[in-house]
C-alpha cells in the first residue's frame, strides 16, 4: 500500500514538475518591445522592383540594415539567420529577412540580390536615395556613417548592428544584439511562430 501511495506521489510531483517545464515563460535572447503602433511602413527597391514592409503582414519580418562591402559583421549575422531558419525548418516559410542597404552609392538593387541570395535565396536585398534611406534608419533608430578605408574598399560604413524583428501585425517586437548564435535567434523565432 505504501509502495502505491510513493509511486502516485511521485506520478504528481513528476506530472507538475514536467507542466512546470513545458508551461513556463519563455525567456528571450533579444530585447522584447512593446510598440503602441505598428513600425513605420517603408518602400525601397529590390531586384524584383518595390518593396514594402507592409507586403509581409502575416509573416516574421527581420529587418538588417547593412551593406555588401562590410568585411565581418554583415556577413557573420546573415549566416546566423541562414543557420537560425534551417532549424526551423518548414516554418521558416513564414518568415521574411530584409536587409536595407545603408550604401546606396555602391549597392545597386541588383547588387544586394546577388548578396543576399549568397546567404540565402528568399533574402531581400533593397535600397533607395540616399534620402530615403537616411528617414528609414531615422525612423528606426540606425546609427551609420561612412569612414576611411582601404584602397581597396575606399571607404567602409560604422554603423548599428540590431537584427529587428517584426510581428505579424507590423509591431516591432523584438531587437537582437549583435553576436546573437543562430540556435538563440531560431529558439526566439520559434516561440514567436506559436504565438
Amino acid at each position: 500500500m505504501k509502495t502505491k501511495i510513493l509511486l502516485g506521489t511521485f506520478a504528481i510531483i513528476l506530472g507538475l514538475a514536467t507542466g512546470i517545464y513545458f508551461f513556463r515563460p519563455h525567456t528571450f535572447h533579444g530585447t522584447v518591445i512593446q510598440s503602441p503602433e505598428t513600425s513605420y511602413d517603408f518602400t525601397l527597391t529590390g531586384g524584383n522592383g518595390d518593396v514594402s514592409l507592409s507586403d509581409f503582414r502575416g509573416k516574421l519580418v527581420l529587418i538588417y540594415f547593412g551593406y555588401t562591402f562590410c568585411p565581418d559583421i554583415c556577413p557573420a549575422t546573415l549566416g546566423n539567420v541562414n543557420q537560425a531558419l534551417k532549424q526551423i525548418g518548414a516554418k521558416a516559410e513564414d518568415i521574411q529577412l530584409i536587409m536595407v542597404s545603408l550604401d546606396p552609392q555602391r549597392d545597386t538593387p541588383e547588387k544586394l540580390e546577388q548578396y543576399v541570395a549568397h546567404f540565402n535565396p528568399t533574402f531581400i536585398g533593397i535600397t533607395g536615395t540616399q534620402e530615403q534611406v537616411d528617414t528609414v534608419t531615422s525612423l528606426y533608430g540606425i546609427f551609420y556613417e561612412k569612414k576611411e578605408g582601404s584602397e581597396a574598399t575606399s571607404y567602409l560604413i560604422d554603423h548599428t548592428a540590431t537584427l529587428m524583428v517584426i510581428d505579424r501585425e507590423g509591431y516591432l517586437k523584438l531587437v537582437f544584439p549583435f553576436g546573437v548564435t543562430a540556435d538563440e535567434i531560431a529558439d526566439d523565432l520559434k516561440y514567436m511562430l506559436r504565438q
